[in-house]
């Protein structure tokens, strides 16, 4: 049996609790994650600075791609210090140039911001047009581990991609599969990858209470939240892989 720990990304007050309760090992604190995750309020992060379990806050300034201005990286800074000031564990981000490349100069920045935390390179690398060199220039900078899907929609379709990104990575920096990864899907790839860590919003749809939200732009029409059963049951599937 392998000890795999469970990461689950939050972005409400609400869905911590409920990530907290189904047995998380590990949170990723966000919002927007409609928009695939942006940085959380401050006072959600001090919300979460009491968690029993680590909280690692999401540095993303806006929705779009990762190609980041100088104004852009110094607020991604500085967030990067509230989130140490506020006694989180980690950090999660990214940067990719218009090359299709890791832009390796902000990620340093970055990084030196970042001494003394974890860190996490999300899933910014599924846009990357050589992922052997993103590997290479992700352990050179000192990335604790890689969020990705493979590239895909979701980490099953990704599955071929997912398996040689752990193949190259050579236990190096730790490869984390994630998106759309369920109670009833883990287990294919589990069998396939020998990884140590999984990612998972553990989420249900939810219908809103009144309809005017969404068509005034107040919300999403698709409405997601965490749901404390999903991580219990994805929690349980990994325990006993």
């Amino acid at each position: 049996m392998r000890d795999i720990l469970l990461e689950v990304c939050v972005d409400s007050p609400c869905g911590l609790a409920a990530a907290i309760e189904g047995g998380a090992d590990r949170i990723e604190l966000c919002s927007a994650l409609c928009a695939g995750g942006l940085t959380p309020s401050a006072g959600l992060v001090a919300a979460a600075a009491g968690a029993p379990v680590p909280v690692y806050a999401m540095i993303r300034p806006r929705a779009g791609d990762f190609a980041y201005s100088q104004a852009e990286l110094e607020v991604m800074a500085r967030d990067i210090e509230a989130a140490r000031d506020a006694g989180l564990a980690g950090v999660v981000f990214g940067a990719v140039g218009r090359d299709g490349r890791l832009d390796q100069s902000a990620l340093r920045l970055l990084m030196a911001r970042a001494a003394g935390l974890g860190t996490t390179l999300h899933r910014a690398f599924d846009l990357v047009s050589e992922r052997a060199q993103a590997i290479e220039t992700a352990v050179a900078l000192g990335f604790e581990r890689i969020l990705t899907s493979g590239g895909a929609p979701t980490a099953l379709q990704g599955l071929d991609t997912l398996q040689e990104t752990v193949a190259l990575a050579g236990g190096r920096i730790a490869i984390m599969p994630g998106a759309g990864i369920r109670p009833e899907t883990v287990d294919t790839l589990l069998a396939r990858l020998p990884v140590g860590e999984i990612h998972a919003s553990c989420s249900v749809a939810e219908a809103s209470p009144d309809p005017r939200l969404a068509a005034l732009g107040f919300q999403p029409k698709a409405d997601r939240r965490t749901d404390a059963g999903l991580v219990r049951a994805l929690k349980r599937r990994l325990m006993a892989a």
